[in-house]
């Protein structure tokens, strides 16, 4: 039987969570999980012991071995949000695990903490808020930046030029905006938009929309150019897409509103 996930938006401060899940597992399984932009926290119960841990930004999309009898909960972080202890750019294409006590409880930023539930798991990420774990990042306010990614201003590498203009100092270079960039969220701005994109284009053909609407309203070149995307971001051919079918997958296409926004 295929995974069948459930899923909620919330009403987190600060826009720092995109969406809650979850599913179950009755027997052991493998799911196709699309690439995709945000980070989740992902805390699993099999019969009864707790994982926990962070699944970074992905690439290209990849087959994850579901084990039998386990409950998953997961939290898609919104684009740009940082869990301190574990920037981004540090877990592309991984797994980090938290430390889980004898009493079932998470350890994070040396403290630990309760384990949420599907209906409460707002109030986790408030008390996360509240520690300083997790952070929101405004992308383009260098200040913010420069302080979640751990640079400086005054980098001795030659990018804000020879020095201070007369009218005051130079900003940074499109170069340093970039490096800040990946920094916060793992990807480059243009790793961005093709994953978001392939993931927009999934979702139309999943609806029923023909591989032509795809192509014309996000920009893809041809019918080769779109298959090739979705061959490497979500591992399904435009046709298994519109035909469905009972094999499991991720339904977690949508991580922004829009390809490259």
């Amino acid at each position: 039987m295929a995974l069948r996930f459930e899923h909620r938006d919330t009403d987190i401060r600060a826009g720092v969570v995109d969406l809650v899940w979850r599913t179950r597992s009755d027997a052991a399984d493998t799911m196709t999980s699309a690439a995709r932009t945000c980070p989740h926290l992902i805390l699993s119960r099999t019969r009864g012991r707790l994982l926990a841990g962070l699944r970074g930004p992905e690439t290209r999309a990849s087959a994850a071995p579901v084990p039998p009898d386990t409950e998953f909960l997961g939290v898609r972080l919104a684009f740009g949000t940082v869990l301190r202890p574990f920037p981004a750019a540090a877990v592309v294409d991984g797994y980090v695990p938290f430390p889980v006590t004898d009493a079932g409880r998470i350890v994070l930023g040396g403290q630990d903490w309760e384990a949420p539930t599907y209906d409460n798991v707002e109030h986790f990420v408030r008390r996360l808020l509240d520690a300083g774990l997790l952070v929101r990042s405004r992308l383009g306010d260098e200040e913010q930046d420069v302080e979640l990614c751990g640079e400086q201003d005054g980098e001795q590498d030659g990018e804000h030029g020879p020095g201070p203009a007369a009218n005051g100092p130079a900003g940074p270079t499109l170069r340093t905006l970039q490096r800040r960039y990946r920094a916060i969220t793992g990807l480059s701005r243009t790793a961005v938009t093709q994953i978001d994109r392939a993931n927009a284009a999934a979702t139309m053909l999943r609806d029923g929309r023909d591989w032509r609407t795809a192509v014309e309203t996000l920009g893809y070149y041809d019918q080769a150019h779109l298959a090739h995307a979705l061959r490497r971001y979500v591992r399904r051919t435009a046709r298994e897409l519109q035909a469905g079918g009972p094999a499991a997958m991720s339904f977690l296409y949508k991580t922004r509103p829009g390809p490259g926004s």
